[in-house]
């Protein structure tokens, strides 16, 4: 039976003191020298250094889903599952050069109050709803089953108080406002990724002794050696993990739509620049498409390692689950379990820090959404600064509680049982994903777009994603095997992997777009434009470099495990 010893929990206890005596210092100096109560509890209005812009990006995105379900991938898939990590680093500099600026310039402070000021309110009272049921059904949720499903795997501690004991540390954090969660995320990042290094040199190690040799280099030799099949970046169409990964798709499709949705168009990550000025916000971005680089040696070359160690007779029992079935999920906690005392209680509170981080981040987003756009917009419409701090306090502890209540029913029947966590996030997030990336790209860059056409993206958008989900049981799609873009699931039904199905649906929504547009406009209805100028989009010297060295690496990257 897992567990941890005092040492480990004393080690824990050090992180967690240290964290909230932090964020609580922050909170109280914050308070003395605030000049505006929401954009301070939401924002952080021009207090977040860049570094602190670029720790919390990555504190708040790094979580469970990565080391949890990333490394059960990396249990299954090998080293292709990186490519999430590696693009997203390509991703995040797009968005400081062509994004943020455009937000900055046009005083951007919500997704939703952008989709106001370029659409109208129905577009954007809609996609606030969107939004928040994401946020609470797929994130929320799956964050606080993989993390307590981990800290469970570790502690020993019953799965249904892990759940509990993290939701309350990432609500104690959240309501100290955004300056608190980015602050203290610089404190989460040290931890996330020292404790995450220190369970890869283990697992390295580990590998290399059960081969007859010593030290981390050999042990990676033996992992290239033994696992080859896992490290190749390029699935080709008889792969199992093809209908995950779908080849070439995650270059040249789907995967761009998911980064760029995710990074650009989102209020939980881009929060964290919009209160800063370009020059900060872009190097924040850029330091953290840097710290995006090293993602894949802490969550996915572990779960490589537990792979090969299962291999060789290790981790039987650790790594079924109640039905017997391997569950890939378990991967990470079982290496975990091997990591000698002291050490275990760091990696353990790693591992809180990159769940509670990510929990606090998405939780204030849930209450700036709430808030500033719908219950500023259509319920209290003269409500005062104070009054949307203490809606959204309470907007963190409904949202909170809807999880709990949401990874205790559906947590084990969606993510258990085998399934990979991490693939169930990014699949069910493209349902809306595709719809939302057209409306914001079209928006940004071509003034004809309607509100209609905006509209159709959304709806049209979703429906067209549910109707290629579900298309295999109603059209025998077998005619698209030779293209790869279909491929026989286990009961010989072809079906569209996700990334391709959401590489469509974006196609088809530009296209129902552009032509509503162009009906709209021909109708005499003006949209309304955005500010924007090819000045926007200068870089600096510095920024410049920096991202030229992120692609260089990446190249180089895919090149060498292509």
């Amino acid at each position: 039976m897992p567990s941890l010893t005092l040492n480990d929990y004393l080690v824990f206890f050090l992180y967690f003191i240290v964290v909230a005596g932090y964020g609580y210092w922050v909170y109280r100096k914050k308070k003395k020298e605030t000049v505006s109560a929401s954009h301070d509890f939401f924002l952080a209005e021009g207090s977040l250094t860049w570094w602190a812009i670029g720790a919390s990006l990555i504190a708040s995105n790094i979580s469970a889903e990565q080391f949890i379900g990333m490394s059960g991938s990396g249990f299954k898939m090998g080293l292709a599952i990186s490519a999430y990590e590696w693009m997203a680093a390509a991703t995040l500099i797009i968005v400081a050069v062509f994004f943020i600026p455009v937000y900055l310039k046009n005083k951007i402070y919500t997704m939703p109050q952008f989709l106001n000021q370029r659409y109208n309110g129905t577009v954007a009272m809609i996609m606030a709803i969107f939004w928040l049921m994401l946020y609470v059904v797929v994130n929320l949720m799956s964050i606080l089953y993989l993390g307590a499903l981990a800290i469970h795997g570790i502690s020993g501690l019953d799965l249904t108080l892990c759940i509990g004991l993290l939701a309350v540390f990432a609500i104690f954090i959240t309501l100290g406002g955004m300056k608190v969660i980015g602050y203290t995320d610089v404190i989460q990042v040290f931890f996330l990724v020292l404790g995450g290094l220190v369970a890869t040199y283990i697992a390295l190690n580990l590998v290399a002794e059960k081969s007859g040799q010593t030290g981390i280099l050999n042990g990676f030799k033996q992992l290239t050696t033994q696992a080859n099949d896992h490290f190749h970046m390029i699935f080709k169409k008889d792969n199992e993990n093809y209908m995950d990964l779908p080849g070439l798709t995650v270059l040249l499709g789907g995967l761009w739509i998911a980064n760029l949705n995710y990074w650009g168009c989102n209020q939980y990550i881009t929060q964290r620049a919009l209160g800063a000025s370009l020059p900060t916000a872009r190097k924040g971005i850029l330091f953290a498409a840097f710290l995006k680089l090293l993602m894949p040696v802490i969550v996915v070359l572990p779960g490589i390692a537990a792979y090969v160690l299962y291999q060789q007779g290790m981790f039987q029992t650790e790594m079924l689950d109640s039905k017997g079935i391997v569950d890939v999920n378990k991967a990470y906690p079982s290496l975990l379990n091997l990591l000698p005392t002291g050490l275990k209680g760091l990696a353990f509170a790693a591992l809180t820090a990159a769940i509670v981080a990510s929990l606090a981040g998405k939780s204030n987003s849930i209450a700036t959404i709430f808030s500033l756009d719908v219950y500023k917009k259509s319920i209290n419409k003269n409500a005062d600064e104070k009054k949307l701090v203490q809606v959204g306090k309470l907007a963190v502890l409904v949202s909170m509680l809807l999880a709990i209540v949401l990874s205790l029913a559906l947590g084990e029947k969606l993510m258990g049982e085998g399934k990979q966590g991490f693939q169930y996030i990014q699949e069910y997030t493209g349902f809306v994903s595709p719809g939302i990336f057209a409306m914001f790209i079209l928006g940004f860059f071509w003034k004809k777009t309607s509100s209609n056409a905006a509209l159709f993206a959304i709806i049209g958008g979703f429906l067209l994603s549910v109707l290629f989900k579900f298309l295999p049981g109603l059209v025998d799609l077998s005619f698209l095997a030779d293209s790869g873009f279909s491929k026989a699931n286990k009961d010989g039904v072809f079906e569209i992997p996700f990334l391709d199905r959401m590489g469509f649906v974006f196609l088809f929504s530009v296209i129902g777009m552009y032509i509503i547009s162009v009906i709209d406009n021909r109708r005499g209805i003006r949209p309304n434009g955005l500010e924007v100028d090819s000045s926007l989009f200068k870089m600096n010297t510095s920024f410049v470099v920096g991202s030229l060295i992120v692609c260089a690496i990446l190249v180089a990257l895919f090149s060498v495990y292509w």
